[in-house]
């Protein structure tokens, strides 16, 4: 069983539409027949879908109705000294939700380092596969937040629609307040640490272009958003293109390197584009002291 509180971030919201944090496998109309079914209960007595929550109401989803998921293998990349690098595979979460919704690496961290203190130091989105860097102790935790962004190589593959030829620099300003969707906003960021900077590495059928994507810091749905306002979204990306049924998100986070550090890990989809045949493209390089592209 599982319960929750509504927050001030749920609070008005329908129940059914509530509900969609804790359940991310599950779709709107799976959701209400959980409900009309009475398999989820406000303050221990079932609801309607359309209730809309208040402050402090205590929600309860009974075990008879959630998904049962198979145990997920996950790879320890590089492990040196204080540091580990480890694949996330795509359709997992990075840590672990308040109330439950399904399955994290945060949470199996305890079983991969069984004799260390292991946390997360940085994430990925559901959607998105490849490293995650995880500290083994107090210590490596406090050493990776003292790193200049700067000195912090993060470089992703992602398969983009549309056609590239040059590199990318975009440094439009984003506004991550919504809890959903980041917003990319007129104006240019001075901060280098918020840039995206992308490569084309091949062009592939369908108008389809294979990009390498560096970045600093990384704000939450940076990349996505950033190729998605160049007209370049990512194949495979239901919140900021138009993904097929079936498709998976073709974003990747192959290479990390910071002082004393490396771990590299290529997608599983790679040798699949290469085995299709691919054009490597000759990009031609933009003056970094340029406008934005």
């Amino acid at each position: 069983m599982r319960e929750f509180l509504v927050d001030q971030d749920t609070e008005g919201q329908r129940l059914d539409r509530m509900l969609e944090p804790f359940l991310p496998g599950f779709g709107l109309r799976q959701r209400r027949r959980l409900i009309e079914t009475g398999r989820v209960l406000v303050e221990d007595r079932p609801a309607p879908a359309s209730l809309k929550m208040r402050l402090g109401q205590r929600v309860r989803l009974l075990p008879e109705e959630l998904p049962q998921e198979a145990p997920v293998k996950i790879r320890v990349v590089v492990r040196a000294q204080e540091f580990a690098a480890v694949n996330k595979p795509a359709g997992l979460h990075s840590a672990a939700l308040a109330g439950g919704g399904g399955q994290s690496l945060e949470a199996l961290l305890p079983e991969l380092f069984p004799e260390r203190a292991p946390r997360l130091l940085n994430r990925l989105d559901f959607l998105t596969s490849g490293l995650v860097l995880v500290g083994l102790n107090a210590h490596a935790a406090k050493v990776f937040a003292a790193l200049k962004p700067a000195t912090v190589v993060k470089e992703y593959l992602a398969v983009v629609q549309g056609e590239l030829t040059e590199e990318l620099q975009l440094k439009r300003a984003l506004d991550a307040d919504d809890r959903k969707r980041t917003r990319v906003l007129g104006r240019l960021d001075p901060e280098p640490r918020s840039w995206t900077l992308v490569w084309p590495e091949s062009a592939l059928a369908g108008g389809r272009t294979l990009v390498r994507v560096r970045i600093q810091s990384g704000a939450r749905h940076q990349i996505r958003a950033h190729l998605a306002a160049a007209d370049l979204p990512i194949v495979g990306d239901p919140l900021y293109g138009e993904a097929e049924a079936g498709e998976r998100l073709f974003l990747h986070h192959r290479y990390m390197e910071f002082q004393g550090f490396s771990a590299r890990c290529e997608p599983g989809w790679l040798g699949e584009l290469v085995r299709k045949g691919t054009q490597k493209v000759q990009p031609t390089v933009q003056d970094p002291s340029g406008e934005e592209a």
